[in-house]
């Protein structure tokens, strides 16, 4: 969850699930109270990220009620695990190569932390021999950002360049588009990794459109209330300082009407 984007996360406590096939028990409904119980305690573990709690209810509503026999559960699964593993990494690639098919040669973007579809959709626009140059920030505190511009650079036909948070809005006049990914749009609210909302708000100021790239399943209307978390002090600073308070979101909220456009795997459209 420190290193890897939210579909990725939802991805790995999915497959992970697949451990209660090769437990015993007594009967079908003990097996469905600890699949029950074990999905939960992977959706608590994050409650910031929708995939994951959508991937979470999607299999214990697939499988609670629906078989006789625990073999019968265990199978269906099984077969669940496999579905919702294929909608999240298909819903990923069909995101990104929607687009990749939105980027121009020469184009010039700037792009925040870390989005495996956005650089999915980049290596994709590259490779079908679109010329690119980029601006990555470093998504401080943890620097994933450092990790993006390292990925770029191993990409023919991109340009990359690294700057610190602060700085976007120095190059934002370079730029034809800021593209971001998506922790999830929960009504008219993005939620992303924290420096989102002042990168777009910035970006608006500026005139450059804001793009965000993710799967449709990370947009949602209801059921869903995201809670955002605090990462560890000593991301901000190592030695504490008496007499301040550290405060260290992960995410932030960006107001959707700064959003020019959202590409998912099924549509294209604005906010």
């Amino acid at each position: 969850m420190e290193t890897h984007s939210s579909s990725i996360v939802a991805v790995k406590a999915t497959t992970a699930l697949g451990e209660l096939l090769d437990r015993e028990y007594r009967n079908v409904e003990a097996y469905e109270r600890d699949l029950e119980r074990n999905a939960g305690a992977l959706r608590r573990a994050n409650p910031s990220h929708a995939s994951l709690h959508k991937a979470m209810r999607d299999l214990v509503d697939g499988v609670l009620g629906e078989a006789d026999t625990v073999e019968d559960a265990k199978s269906l699964t099984g077969q669940e695990i496999d579905r919702i593993v294929e909608e999240i990494e298909t819903g990923k690639r069909r995101a990104a190569d929607r687009a990749a098919d939105t980027f121009e040669d020469g184009e010039t973007f700037l792009t925040h932390d870390f989005s495996s579809t956005v650089l999915q959709a980049i290596e994709t626009a590259a490779a079908e021999g679109n010329h690119l140059t980029g601006y990555v920030t470093e998504a401080r505190p943890r620097y994933l950002g450092r990790k993006t511009a390292r990925r770029l650079a191993e990409m023919d036909r991109v340009e990359p360049h690294l700057l610190v948070d602060s700085a976007s809005g120095y190059v934002l006049d370079r730029c034809d588009r800021v593209i971001v990914g998506m922790d999830c749009i929960v009504g008219d609210t993005l939620y992303n990794r924290v420096g989102t909302f002042p990168l777009a708000a910035a970006a608006n100021v500026v005139g450059v459109p804001v793009t965000v790239v993710g799967s449709q399943s990370k947009v949602i209307e209801n059921d869903f209330v995201f809670e955002n978390e605090e990462r560890e002090p000593a991301e901000v600073i190592r030695e504490p300082v008496e007499g301040v308070e550290i405060e260290n979101p992960t995410y932030d909220a960006t107001p959707m009407r700064l959003v020019d456009s959202v590409v998912t795997d099924q549509e294209r459209y604005e906010p």
